[in-house]
């Protein structure tokens, strides 16, 4: 029977970063939960209580770079291998020897990564939204160059520091009501629209982004929040992530093409382009995730999956972790 959860805690703790700033609810087997892209900690706000009541340890993280953890400001120490040294500090600081990571866009490939670099502390992993592709082909910055023909590839259109962040800091919060509004599956573009991953010659990405409504999942206080964080700290540190992905491919060349072996779980949204346009990532999981428990996709579903669809992740997540084997959640035990 699910148990009265506990209040959310916020607390600091030391990483490679400086510090992370973290939301902690509930007693038993860490479970630990990271954002993507632009959002913080606040995006698990319907998790945290769920996996508390149903027995475990729930800590959401604010990503180096986001909210009230450390901010550096050179912009390569956004690499992959720093978030998931950030991601093991924070295990080794709550004092536990493993945990579960569960992971949302950006956050599913920081959680994959950690899986793959520190499977001694990451015993099972749970991607949301974003499937595992292992590390190879060409260079991204390649790759990203060739899309979109005359328009440019988001991706692409963050890589110049101060480019995307002209666009967005004159008017933060309207910035961040049309790009979550554009991924939402009540709110995004009709499938005959320009594409809102594409940026036109001399246009911005919020030159598609819908306007007049908020998404049903997003009401005003939530987007204040959001705002409330990023009109503070800026968008440079977020972005720099992406501003890192060919020195990832650096670094992670000795995981060429390696599968993450522990019990894993995806979830993506049927309407989400992270899921079309990775099918081919997802028919390949029996190949690079060969300990997948379960793998769902979720009918009309948009990219905010765990904020659109918060009964029903929180669902599939407790049932996935109830289902780990005896040997995994004895691991992650304090």
């Amino acid at each position: 029977m699910p148990r009265q959860a506990p209040e959310l805690t916020h607390r600091l703790v030391s990483a490679p970063a400086g510090r992370i700033h973290l939301v902690e609810q509930g007693d038993g087997p860490l479970v630990l939960l990271v954002h993507g892209f632009p959002e913080s900690w606040y995006s698990w706000r319907h998790q945290l209580p769920a996996l508390a009541a149903a027995g475990y340890r729930a800590v959401a993280i604010d990503v180096r770079g986001y909210g009230r953890s450390s901010r550096p400001q050179v912009s390569t120490a956004y690499r992959m291998l720093d978030l998931v040294e950030d991601n093991a500090a924070v295990v080794q600081a709550l004092g536990e020897r493993s945990a579960v990571i569960v992971g949302h866009d950006w956050g599913a490939t920081i959680a994959a990564n950690s899986a793959l670099v520190r499977p001694d502390l990451f015993r099972a992993v749970g991607l949301l939204s974003v499937p595992y592709v292992p590390r190879g082909g060409p260079r991204p910055s390649e790759v990203f160059g060739r899309l979109g023909g005359d328009e440019e590839f988001y991706v692409s259109y963050f890589q110049e520091p101060g480019r995307a962040e002209a666009e967005i800091e004159p008017d933060v919060r309207a910035w961040l009501a049309g790009f979550y509004a554009v991924l939402s599956a009540d709110t995004m573009p009709a499938p005959h629209a320009p594409d809102p991953h594409f940026v036109a010659k001399d246009g911005t990405l919020r030159d598609r982004f819908p306007t007049g409504r908020l998404p049903a999942w997003l009401d005003e206080a939530d987007l204040d929040v959001y705002a409330g964080e990023f009109e503070r700290t800026g968008l440079t540190g977020a972005l720099n992530r992406y501003r890192n992905m060919d020195r990832d491919w650096e670094d992670l060349a000795a995981f060429d093409g390696a599968p993450i072996i522990q019990p894993s779980l995806f979830v993506g949204g049927g309407l989400d382009a992270s899921t079309t346009w990775l099918a081919d990532a997802i028919e390949a999981f029996p190949a690079t995730l060969p300990g997948l428990v379960a793998s769902h996709v979720l009918a009309g579903c948009g990219h905010w999956i765990q904020q659109e669809r918060p009964a029903e992740i929180n669902r599939i997540l407790t049932a996935w972790l109830a289902a780990l084997p005896d040997s995994v959640a004895q691991g992650m035990i304090h």
